[in-house]
């Protein structure tokens, strides 16, 4: 004889804080199942905001990730425990379960259905003689995931060249050739303290300098140099610090491209991508390819700031708000251009951006 839910051992946690092995009191209240994988969604601002609880007889739960939940450890790994039977009798197939009705499942079960599949009407549930429960949910299989891009190999990371000497030496290499400068003399001497690639502000100084020595300067060498000491970090999750790689790799490929080294361009290119290739579940690839591709089509190139400075008579803020924009068009050209601006007409904007800049 099994127990009424009500008299069921469970305990109430957040869904946030599921993982895979918890049995979990399934929303008609009556049946439990065993978590085979938590996946969680964040929302645009990157907070946690549903949680895909895939079950280990089939379907997937979809909830709220501040929602609170009942689990329980009295069902067997593996097995749903349902009031048809003692918790961990297993589950009947689909050869052993009777026909449904010629009326069609009740709306319970549909119901049911509909929470373990994450939509209305797709999927079917068996029934026990009685209809009184349902004891599976039968799902169609889940997509899978397409291969990962492929990063650089080892043989395209061997067209990077490696420092000459420590990167404090690179940077100071870089500085003594250009003695009057006075941005590159500041950023030098805050890095030859030590450079740390664990410190955001450092990288941030890297990418300036190089930047400073080919936009200024118009010196492609020591700024590839330099860029070089950033191109070769792999992206750690930090979305601020890679905004500095970033950059660094968008200066140097196009730099390359511009001096005819067109398969080392290619390689900061892809070392460019290779943040986006690290998702490997394919609805998260899709919404973070959506996203990227709205953001490519849509740059903020600083129009109204820069339109601002110039109304106001102020060339140092344009020229600082034209250095960002050209920032942007770098790392469009490194994407290939976008669906509404081409290659071509980059090359011009860029062009422009380095004249007025310079001048």
């Amino acid at each position: 004889m099994t127990h009424p839910p009500a008299s069921r051992n469970y305990s109430e946690q957040q869904a946030g804080s599921l993982r895979a092995g918890d049995h979990l009191i399934l929303p008609d209240g009556n049946r439990s199942a065993e978590i085979h994988r938590v996946d969680v969604e964040t929302d645009d601002f990157g907070t946690p905001a549903m949680v895909l609880a895939t079950l280990s007889g089939g379907g997937v739960l979809r909830i709220a990730a501040g929602s609170l939940v009942r689990v329980t450890d009295d069902a067997e790994p593996g097995t749903p425990a349902s009031d048809g039977g003692a918790p961990g009798t297993p589950t009947p197939s689909a050869a052993d379960a009777p026909e449904p009705p010629a009326s069609g499942p009740s709306p319970e079960l549909d119901e049911a259905a509909s929470y373990a599949t994450g939509s209305d009407g797709i999927g079917s549930a068996e029934t026990e003689p009685d209809n009184t429960a349902a004891t599976a949910v039968v799902v169609p299989p889940q997509p899978v995931a397409p291969p990962a891009v492929s990063g650089p190999s080892k043989a395209d990371l061997a067209l990077i060249p490696a420092p000459d000497g420590t990167p404090e030496s690179v940077v100071e290499a870089a500085a003594e050739a250009h003695p009057g400068a006075v941005g590159v003399l500041l950023l030098s001497e805050r890095l030859a303290k030590g450079i740390n690639t664990k410190s955001g502000s450092c990288l941030k100084d890297l990418s300036d300098l190089a930047h400073e020595l080919f936009v200024t300067l118009k010196d492609p060498d020591n700024a590839l140099a330099v860029a070089d000491l950033l191109n070769v970090l792999p992206f750690d999750g930090n979305p601020d610090r890679w905004a500095s790689v970033e950059a660094a790799l968008a200066l140097s490929s196009y730099i390359c491209r511009q001096l005819g080294q067109d398969q080392r361009a290619g390689i900061y290119e892809k070392l460019l991508r290779a943040p986006e290739a690290m998702e490997t579940d394919p609805f998260k690839a899709r919404i973070n390819a959506k996203v990227r591709q709205r953001s490519l089509n849509e740059p903020n190139l600083y129009d109204k700031e820069i339109f601002r400075s110039i109304d106001n008579a102020n060339p140092d803020a344009e020229r600082d708000w034209r250095l960002l924009r050209l920032e942007a068009l770098l790392f469009l050209r490194a994407h290939g251009g976008s669906e509404t601006i081409g290659a071509a007409e980059l090359e011009r904007r860029i062009g422009n951006e380095l004249e007025s800049v310079r001048a």
